[in-house]
């Protein structure tokens, strides 16, 4: 729990003793001096909460990378062994699937580029 959501919770509760204070001596200026003091302990609480929650995002985040990296040789071998035993079982439609791929990077290759759309112009 952050500091800033303690003190603003401190001051939230403060400017309500002041304003039922304000409310039964029927002074309006600790009235609204109260609920001025409520209002920044809300927004104070609600900057801890904000704080705290970026924290517990980002020390999720860390954990997953860290989990990502200590794995990730493992997730590789084991990508590469799959496809190797799909080759070996069926090669004929491996060499298919390769053929498509390179078939289709061909024809993104040599594709000749858009042309901009004619521009219409006003002589008049």
């Amino acid at each position: 729990m952050d500091k800033d959501r303690i003190a603003g919770s401190a001051e939230d509760f403060a400017g309500k003793v002041e304003s039922t204070v304000g409310d039964m001596a029927g002074d309006a200026k600790a009235q609204a001096e109260g609920r001025a003091r409520e209002a920044a302990g809300t927004v104070q609480n609600l900057y801890g909460q904000a704080k705290d929650a970026a924290r517990d995002a980002t020390d999720t985040a860390v954990s997953y990378a860290k989990d990502a990296i200590e794995h990730s040789g493992d997730t590789i071998r084991s990508g590469q062994q799959t496809v190797a035993k799909t080759v070996q079982e069926n090669p004929l439609g491996a060499l298919l699937v390769a053929a498509g791929i390179g078939f289709a990077l061909a024809l993104l290759m040599t594709r000749p580029p858009r042309r901009p759309p004619p521009r219409w112009r006003y002589y008049g």
